[in-house]
């Protein structure tokens, strides 16, 4: 008999101002944000181990971008990962602000 495949949620958890992609229930992983007026500006994103190489890390980004187009912000690509994602995937270009030194210092002093 085969195994029923797992079910895999993305939530925007905004107490902790992260999305999180959950497995069966399980948190799997994670991608960080700070929001910085009309901009969100993401700066990590992991997946646990135990569940790495099942895209994941490719389908939580693409549904955090998503609700970030749906609530009207705009994407601030600091986390390297998020920020080869929209590489390839054009559909978000026009929500993306560069990451510039500005948005570095105010996020180092928003993470302290």
């Amino acid at each position: 008999m085969s195994q029923p495949s797992p079910v895999s949620v993305v939530e925007r958890v905004d107490a902790r101002n992260r999305y999180e992609i959950l497995v069966d229930g399980e948190r799997a992983g994670l991608t960080a944000y700070r929001d910085r007026g009309e901009q969100r500006v993401f700066y990590h994103t992991e997946v646990d181990d135990a569940f790495a190489g099942q895209g994941l890390a490719s389908r939580l980004v693409q549904e955090a971008l998503t609700d970030v187009r749906d609530s009207g912000k705009r994407i601030v690509p600091v986390c390297p990962y998020v920020a080869k994602f929209l590489k390839r995937h054009e559909e978000f270009a026009d929500l993306v602000d560069a990451v510039t030194p500005d948005v570095l210092k105010w996020l180092d002093a928003e993470l302290g």
